[in-house]
């Protein structure tokens, strides 16, 4: 399996060093030279097995050559061992047609274990075979930070450098982040929004001898080993649900388009995805692309769903792509003129394309107190603010009848607590394991959104960690 950069001026290359690499050299990322299909019969192969046996199976094809089949499901099966519920990624059913997938029995309560959990093991297994060392730096609008510092805290050939918007994370999830007490682990909170935190990551790739020198790798959802390991998710709920015999669509709340591309992955290696609808909050400029093929950038407002607070998704660059009939010069100049412009022009026969898939949907704030509270009175199901504006989501956009809609839910409730207060009156308890979070220490720095100083606090906690 090679892989190819959307931008085309990067080398091809395999599995381990797309891992390794995370953003191309030519500022693009990364994408199967060709996806990898699986037949009727293999898909009904994978019908009632373990989580972690479905996914070393549908990930193993982009792996390719590089890693074993057995490292890889051995990888997969530590990986999933400590999530808090036996089926890893339980199915709820809320309808007659609708069901909510959740992905938050993490260390981290939130999906963003689901791949990170696998990232961690990969970067040991890859960095031993290779006896090298990586700074793993990235940008975080809340949950992707903790995952990533959880799966590489303490380990070996590892230091991760994790950017967060200062004070526009909810409490909980700059905690999980910033009390985790490693050498290998620095917090910086930047004066900033998200949008901000990932263009400094992305610049400091761009940096070609800061690149080299501090050895850059990176565990956002740029990095197409993440969307990798979220497919199988995709997978294990439309099998539990009928597939391949009977289609299924997905609502995913969106922010960073990672999510919600592993879902259309899935639909590219054969499984039957009837819809896929993406949910937004105020910050509503993926949905304002699906309804009018309007993508331009407007200010970054905070509201109670934080990890949403987006206006620039790094990967639907991956899906322009695609949409562009995979021409990379147009891809290019595309992305350079929504930068320079704020405004990205998608002609409207590539915008025709997406709408075939993909609906979007959009709750403000008040909506979405209204989803929290309507969720629960209706079935009793608590949902935090990303999972509310899912599930809603797949409410207001069915697909046909006897097609089974799943919302996938993105994040404990407790990780919003003051948002829940909000909607139902109660501040819903952490689970005994983050217990006495609120009373461990923090440790982060601010910095300015300056790419100068933030590129000195990440040489600093490298040049620390090698003496």
């Amino acid at each position: 399996m090679n892989y190819v950069s959307t931008r085309g001026q990067a080398p091809v290359l395999g599995f381990s060093g797309v891992l390794l690499a995370g953003l191309a050299d030519d500022g693009g990322l990364y994408v199967p030279e060709a996806f990898p299909t699986f037949s009727a019969a293999e898909f009904r192969a994978m019908r009632g097995l373990p989580y972690a046996e479905v996914a070393a199976r549908v990930i193993q094809p982009f792996t390719g050559a590089d890693l074993p089949f057995e490292t890889l499901r051995a990888l997969c099966q530590d990986a999933y061992a400590g999530f808090g519920h036996p089926a890893v990624a339980p199915m709820v059913q809320l309808g007659t047609d609708l069901w909510t997938m959740e992905l938050f029995h993490g260390p981290t309560l939130a999906f963003k274990d689901m791949a990170m959990q696998l990232l961690g093991r990969l970067f040991d297994h890859f960095l031993s075979q290779r006896d090298e060392r990586v700074t793993i730096v990235g940008a975080t609008s809340g949950d992707t930070g903790s995952a990533a510092i959880e799966a590489c805290a303490n380990r070996a050939r590892v230091d991760i450098v994790i950017l967060h918007p200062h004070g526009r994370t909810s409490e909980v999830q700059r905690r999980q982040m910033t009390t985790v007490c490693a050498r290998n682990v620095a917090n910086i909170a930047v004066e900033g929004t998200f949008d901000d935190c990932q263009d400094l990551v992305k610049a400091m790739f761009a940096d070609a001898p800061f690149r080299r020198d501090m050895r850059l790798s990176a565990v956002n959802s740029i990095n197409w080993a993440r969307v990798a390991a979220q497919v199988p998710y995709y997978v294990y709920a439309a099998l539990a649900l009928g597939a391949p015999e009977r289609e299924v669509a997905f609502a995913v709340p969106t922010g960073n388009f990672g999510n919600v591309l592993a879902a259309w992955v899935a639909g590219r290696m054969g499984l039957p995805v009837a819809k896929l609808v993406v949910g937004s909050n105020r910050n509503d400029i993926l949905s304002r692309f699906l309804d009018a093929n309007d993508m331009t950038i407007q200010g970054v407002e905070p509201s109670l769903s934080p990890s949403m607070d987006i206006q620039v998704s790094s990967n639907f660059e991956r899906l322009l792509f695609e949409i562009l009939d995979r021409d990379p010069a147009a891809t290019a100049a595309t992305m350079a003129g929504f930068r320079a412009t704020g405004r990205m022009a998608v002609p409207d026969a590539a915008w025709r394309r997406a709408r075939q898939v993909f609906t979007g949907f959009r709750l403000d704030d008040a909506a979405t107190l209204a989803a929290i509270r309507d969720l629960q009175a209706a079935t009793g199901y608590l949902a935090d603010p990303h999972s509310a504006i899912g599930i809603a989501a797949g409410r207001a956009h069915p697909a046909a009848a006897g097609v089974p809609m799943v919302a996938m839910a993105t994040a404990h409730p407790a990780k919003f607590p003051d948002a829940m207060e909000k909607a139902t009156g109660a501040r819903p308890p952490l689970p005994l394991r983050l217990a006495d979070l609120y009373e461990r220490s923090e440790t982060y720095t601010r910095a300015p959104n300056d790419l100068a100083a933030v590129e000195a606090e990440v040489r600093a906690t490298v040049l620390r960690n090698a003496a």
